[in-house]
């Protein structure tokens, strides 16, 4: 495992893990915590070690968090972009990864990050055109819909003070940085969700994948039954089964 910086600001890092065969699909890993300090990207680490022994690359993101200088809108946005777009620069500097198959997949908060980062991205009007596309997301219980998140005032109103107030009042920050908003994406999703979930509820997975499909992607939801929030983040678990499935088959498609 190497770590690598991707901007000036101490969270602005990932960590890339690599297996022993070459030019290994990438899949890079967005954290959970609603966005907020102290939660960072170590939720991720079993994980990142699962996919290195599956024979696929894994990048470990961190991003600036609520509670640090820079965190919040746009910026915490932007910075899954930005570590996602560094995969290229470190491409050039020998890394082989096959950037043809590169995919996101995130926990709670780091779901949002990786459905917002698959689609189009429209935060970024003002810089080169992006080298690295992402194939394919997967949301673990993934905050999808920031306006539910603010109706349902989630975490303390994490959604208020993410996007900086109500959809009323910032519509546009909603309809930019929310990934039901955004449908389609153009990739195939993957949206794992536990029925037991009493941090993001299931039903807000069952609503995007349903809105998902009904904008013609191509999307899967699996729930599982007993299973809640946190679950995901075992990598012997049924929940990260579920995920290390799609990822063999997705590939095998490809």
């Amino acid at each position: 495992m190497q770590t690598f910086r991707y901007g000036p600001a101490p969270s602005q890092v990932g960590d890339l893990y690599l297996p022993e065969s070459p030019r290994p699909p990438a899949i890079c890993l967005l954290h959970g915590g609603f966005w907020r300090l102290p939660y960072a990207r170590d939720q991720m680490v079993p994980l990142a070690e699962d996919l290195v022994r599956r024979g696929y690359a894994a990048w470990n993101l961190e991003y600036r968090r609520l509670g640090e200088k820079g965190g919040g809108w746009p910026n915490t946005l932007m910075d899954a972009s930005d570590g996602i777009e560094l995969l290229a620069k470190l491409n050039d500097h020998g890394a082989n990864l096959d950037l043809g198959r590169v995919v996101t997949v995130g926990h709670s908060a780091g779901g949002h990050l990786a459905l917002w980062s698959a689609g189009p991205r429209r935060l970024r009007t003002d810089t080169p055109p992006l080298r690295v596309r992402v194939m394919a997301a997967v949301g673990q219980a993934p905050a999808a819909d920031l306006v539910r998140l603010y109706e349902l005032g989630s975490s303390n109103h994490v959604a208020k003070e993410l996007t900086g107030g109500s959809p009323a009042q910032f519509p546009e920050r909603y309809a930019l940085g929310s990934p039901m908003a955004l449908l389609p994406l153009h990739v195939p999703q993957l949206v794992v969700h536990g029925s037991d979930d009493d941090t993001v509820p299931v039903d807000m997975g069952r609503d995007y994948i349903s809105a998902a499909r009904a904008s013609g992607d191509t999307a899967e939801f699996v729930e599982l039954p007993g299973v809640g929030h946190f679950e995901h983040l075992d990598p012997k678990g049924a929940a990260w089964e579920a995920v290390t499935d799609w990822l063999e088959r997705l590939f095998a498609a490809t």
